[in-house]
């Protein structure tokens, strides 16, 4: 499967979504903002105020199948049977599904979920002896195969709720940078694991991707993000915070751009600050197309506006308030792409 065959869907409205976390521990009035907010596209919310098991690593690992994991005193840690915190990281999906579907009824267009890529989680979670999964190649195989069964099932799940959804996937991997750079501590935190091999590390990637028939966005709130890879894994989008981009990234994104990729570019800030009007917001994406000589047409198609990063630290307030931003800011892009 490539992202050929499952392209990045056209969206009916103004091109902004959410990252995937939210504030507070309401997933009805989070799916109602979230749903209110993002017509074009929509997103099931994260809620990791609620406790371990409802952040974005608990929730990858109950979507993990035969494999099971339980919170730690050094964190999250694999294990014989599902913890206490697995097993409510099931319940509150659950939970986050029913308030999703209550509010998506009849809907006919795209909505997103996330999870922790392969890397990230292994870069994240404890063996039984204690080291990270990353240490152990075998591991993380298992990992990504196990992770890749839990996603079929979730979105299996997902359209049986939303039937006329077009599902699309992110996979969260903020890690992948540090996975490649081998500045990924050990366990005890005093040394470094060895860097992954580039190639190693697309393999596994597109193993994963290719396994399942939806768009995958893969998204990253670090520098150094590596789009290349990333597309010849077979992602469908690249999710980014702008702010963290430089001109090292230029010949990537004007590649990626131009062979159909999508950018999720983040342009509005996830914690609580003032708001600069919303033209000024997408201001600096003109000046990257410009700057890549790219075609101002390709603008309202190849460009979603996002928050930099989740909205979990920020209030509920400002939640809604940089949702909304971003959609304003995306009709701007699409109304004057020059």
């Amino acid at each position: 499967m490539s992202a050929r065959e499952f392209p990045f869907p056209l969206l009916s409205g103004p091109g902004a979504t959410g990252i995937g976390s939210m504030p507070g521990t309401d997933a009805r009035e989070t799916a109602r903002t979230v749903t209110g907010s993002l017509e074009s596209l929509p997103h099931l919310a994260e809620l990791p105020a609620r406790g371990p098991g409802a952040d974005m690593i608990g929730r990858s690992l109950g979507l993990l199948v035969e494999l099971f994991a339980r919170v730690e005193p050094s964190g999250w840690r694999f294990g014989d049977h599902p913890g206490r915190d697995t097993k409510r990281a099931y319940s509150w999906l659950g939970e986050d599904l029913d308030a999703l579907e209550e509010f998506t009824q009849g809907r006919t267009g795209p909505v997103k979920v996330q999870a922790v890529g392969p890397w990230t989680l292994a870069a994240a979670v404890e063996l039984q002896r204690g080291e990270k999964a990353l240490a152990d190649r075998g591991a993380v195989r298992d990992v990504a195969a196990s992770l890749t069964e839990g996603l079929r099932l979730h979105l299996a799940e997902v359209r049986r709720r939303i039937p006329g959804a077009q599902v699309l996937l992110q996979l969260d991997e903020p890690s992948l940078p540090a996975v490649l750079a081998g500045q990924v501590k050990t366990a005890s935190g005093w040394q470094r694991l060895r860097a992954v091999d580039k190639l190693v590390a697309e393999e596994v990637l597109r193993g994963l991707i290719g396994a399942l028939d939806v768009p995958v966005v893969v998204h990253s709130c670090a520098p150094d993000v590596p789009i290349e890879l990333l597309r010849r894994a077979g992602a469908s989008a690249v999710s980014l915070d702008a702010s963290l981009l430089t001109e090292r990234d230029d010949d990537a994104i004007g590649e990626g751009v131009e062979g159909g990729t999508v950018f999720l570019l983040g342009v509005v800030p996830s914690s609580d600050q003032k708001l600069s009007d919303p033209a000024g917001s997408v201001s600096g994406v003109r000046t990257l197309w410009r700057r890549l000589g790219l075609a101002p047409a390709l603008l309202s198609r190849s460009v979603v506006i996002t928050p930099t990063c989740g909205l979990a630290g920020a209030s509920p307030a400002f939640a809604r308030k940089a949702l909304s931003h971003s959609v304003i800011a995306a009709q701007s892009l699409a109304d004057n792409p020059e």
